[in-house]
């Protein structure tokens, strides 16, 4: 019997797989979006670089979380890819139940120019995407969109990583 031929294991444990994905070091990033007026935002670790022609990214975003109706209600959404400095700020928007309203006013950012989302202003890098695509995947959506501008620091400080469940500093 080949590989292929074998049947794949049943029963994986979610707690197991969690442990090893959590030994893939990620980069951490910023999510933002406006819908009904509001900003919306979130951490996220699950961006992708997709296609150079068109210029393609995907986010995964969970289905659950009101981030999700937002940026499929907009079509358009920002990344701002975080430096090593700026761990209070992921620690902040990944926290569950924090208000909506103001929770971007402690955090420094500035409209972008292409589709009105906000941006983190000390980011390492920012993106502002338009929608192209969503695909549904289990709990999770892979939301695929268009670049449609981007800035990058010319002296980018330390990335922020996020790796074994814990932020970290790239040198």
């Amino acid at each position: 019997m080949s590989p292929a031929d074998a049947a794949l294991p049943t029963g994986v444990d979610g707690d197991q797989f969690r442990l090893a994905m959590g030994r893939f070091a990620t980069g951490v990033t910023v999510l933002t979006t406006v819908s009904a007026g509001h900003d919306h935002a979130m951490t996220a670790n699950a961006l992708t670089s997709v296609s150079m022609d068109p210029l393609l990214v995907l986010v995964c975003v969970e289905v659950d979380a009101r981030f999700h109706d937002a940026i499929l209600e907009s079509g358009v959404w920002g990344v701002s890819i975080l430096g090593a400095d700026q761990r209070p700020v992921a620690q902040w928007l990944s926290t569950q139940g924090r208000p909506l309203h103001g929770q971007l006013d402690r955090i420094a950012h500035h409209r972008g120019t292409a589709t009105g989302v906000a941006l983190l202003d000390d980011a390492l890098a920012t993106l502002e995407v338009r929608t192209s695509a969503v695909h549904p995947a289990g709990d999770h959506s892979i939301v695929v969109g268009e670049v449609v501008s981007l800035t990058s620091t010319e002296h980018p400080a330390d990335a922020l990583v996020y790796y074994r469940s814990r932020y970290q500093a790239l040198k």
